[in-house]
């Protein structure tokens, strides 16, 4: 069975890589206009994320804009809210499933094999929510390097990768590292021996002793 310390280890990885999902699901620089061409004006910077898009000036103040309408967004990003709310829900039941399996928890704490075995569930929910992210940022991200390498996309309307998304790709490393720690949680097969058989002591002789 795996060690205490492993298993804390585990835990503290997946829960920072749910912290994660939230920070990433919430900033808005998921994509930032690029400077590609030699004509951009640079004077402000336009971020975009899942819920809002803002526009920062080089005075450093920054206006933002949350999206009026669920109907008017395009597939891909009702797909990767659908996936970033998701991976935060799963991962916050994967916390508490992990949290009832671990040593230092006083539940199961005689039943070490059902208590080996909560763990391990709350590893493998952690790796749901791990890859939930990991398919969300990767399909927006694919999404971004795709518009930019199209040659009718106008260059002033590029877009590079924002900050949200490498805390998102950082934050599914964690979860999927953690879920994979909790599961070496799995208890040993002990290998069972038939019980060893006893014999009587030997019969005595039936004869007679002679002198």
């Amino acid at each position: 069975m795996a060690s205490a310390g492993l298993q804390m280890l585990g835990f503290a990885l997946a829960f920072l890589g749910w912290v994660g999902f939230i920070v990433c699901t919430a900033l808005p620089q998921w994509k930032m206009s690029s400077y590609a061409g030699d004509t951009i004006v640079t004077a402000q910077a336009i971020y975009e994320g899942l819920w809002m898009s803002c526009v920062m000036q080089s005075t450093g103040q920054m206006q933002c804009k949350t999206f009026d309408s669920l109907l008017v967004l395009n597939s891909t990003l009702q797909a990767t809210r659908a996936l970033m709310i998701s991976a935060i829900v799963v991962g916050l039941i994967a916390i508490f499933i992990a949290a009832m399996g671990m040593k230092c928890i006083k539940s199961f704490e005689d039943e070490k094999e059902k208590k080996a075995k909560v763990a391990i569930a709350g590893g493998v929910v952690f790796l749901i929510a791990g890859l939930a992210v990991l398919i969300a940022t990767s399909w927006y991200g694919s999404v971004i390097a795709r518009d930019f390498y199209n040659v009718f996309t106008p260059t002033n309307t590029k877009y590079e990768f924002g900050y949200a998304l490498f805390i998102g790709w950082a934050s599914a490393v964690l979860a999927l590292l953690g879920g994979g720690l909790l599961c070496c949680s799995c208890p040993r097969r002990e290998t069972s021996y038939p019980p060893t058989r006893s014999y009587p002591n030997a019969a005595s002789s039936g004869g007679k002793d002679y002198v």
